[in-house]
């Protein structure tokens, strides 16, 4: 059994965590005069958009337990104990086929099981519209139908699962209803769509936004675009990359300003290349190349292909953006994305013993990340 004292962030009272045999027995106050120095609690953090990992990509069909669990483990030294393995647009029973493989790995794998908590499929239901599908590419496109959906269902199961869709497709209202009645997270991207087809989304069950400020082109009308109206509805949420690439310091202070912190989450948008430096990375069935800026593009374009993006070191980032500390934008990454998507919460009794612990060491930060109530990393911030 082992214990943890330090300070919890959401109380700043000092709190005393123990742990055994992996799982968290007790998070109780420690009472009295608490110690000079302890570190702060916080939870780990949850991706709900990665589309490969330390090397490994999830957008082909030869994929490995191996592989998956290196991708986990490689999340896991960032600070990430759950994400959803995302699906970028392909041929539809491609598309299926490859969810059935990866939920059939995950099954055959303790850590696959407690790290994958379901599956997010960014397509092929979204728009076709260059500059709008991005990387994805346009001729696998297709409509979101019930018939699809439940195609969806028979392979995931009770699993969660995230539909990224547009919702300018006639059939959207529709799916998205049938969707939410499967049990499924719709959230809206790629998207051209109108005020109008915003708000229809929306009252058929729409949730968030997927990665807003991209999956729009460079350049957009100066009066009236998709970043516009989607801030302006407020019945959504929205993931925000902050790789500091994907959205500007600029514009993510911005979002914050527009946006209640009810409804922003953070995700890295990882591709294979997550957690590496620059180089050469595949991505379904191109290769793509990280520059030493630490931007990801197909070779020849200038549009972004995912993102390099570890999340420990988008918390790193969002605070310096947003000139704040590290625990005052954690939830961004932790708790709000794992709300968002139904998962249950950490940091309670009986939960896994995952978290981590932040020191502040002169102008330096420490963070030690915890898996299953072992030490598995520590991480120091310069300044």
């Amino acid at each position: 059994m082992n214990t943890v004292d330090a300070i919890d962030y959401r109380t700043e009272e000092a709190v005393r965590l123990t742990c055994a045999g992996g799982k968290i027995i007790s998070l109780e106050p420690l009472g009295g005069v608490a110690p000079a120095g302890l570190p702060v609690l916080l939870p780990p953090l949850v991706d709900i958009q990665v589309n490969g990992f330390a090397g490994v990509d999830f957008q082909n069909d030869t994929g490995t337990r191996a592989d998956l669990e290196k991708a986990a483990n490689g999340l896991a030294a960032a600070a990430c104990s759950r994400f959803l393995l995302t699906l970028i647009t392909d041929r539809w029973d491609r598309m299926l086929a490859r969810l059935k493989h990866f939920r059939d790995l995950r099954a055959e794998s303790p850590l696959l099981t407690r790290r994958i908590a379901g599956w997010h499929l960014e397509g092929p239901f979204m728009s076709a519209t260059p500059g709008f599908h991005g990387a994805h590419p346009p001729e696998f496109m297709v409509a979101p139908t019930p018939a699809r959906l439940r195609e969806i269902k028979a392979v995931t199961g009770d699993d969660p699962v995230l539909l990224t869709i547009a919702a300018e497709w006639p059939e959207t209202p529709e799916a998205i209803r049938c969707a939410r009645e499967l049990g499924f997270h719709v959230w809206l991207g790629h998207t051209d769509a109108t005020v109008e087809q915003l708000s229809a989304a929306v009252a058929a069950g729409a949730e968030g936004y997927t990665h807003l400020g991209n999956g729009c082109p460079p350049q957009l009308h100066r009066h009236d675009n998709i970043v516009f109206r989607v801030l302006d509805e407020a019945g959504l949420r929205a993931s925000i990359i902050p790789d500091r690439i994907h959205v500007s310091p600029l514009l993510f202070r911005l979002f914050h300003r527009a946006l209640d912190p009810a409804r922003i989450c953070y995700t890295t948008d990882a591709i294979s290349a997550g957690g590496a430096g620059p180089g050469i990375f595949p991505l379904a069935n191109m290769q793509v190349e990280v520059g030493a800026d630490g931007i990801v593009r197909q070779p020849g374009k200038a549009n972004y292909a995912g993102s390099s993006l570890a999340p420990l070191e988008g918390v790193r980032r969002a605070a310096e953006m947003l000139r704040r500390t590290p625990q005052s934008v954690w939830d961004f990454f932790s708790t709000q994305p794992a709300k968002f998507i139904g998962l249950p919460p950490a940091l309670v009794a009986g939960a896994p013993a995952d978290f981590c612990l932040l020191t502040k060491q002169g102008k330096n930060t420490r963070v030690e990340i915890h898996f299953a109530g072992e030490a598995v990393r520590e991480v120091t911030w310069a300044g």
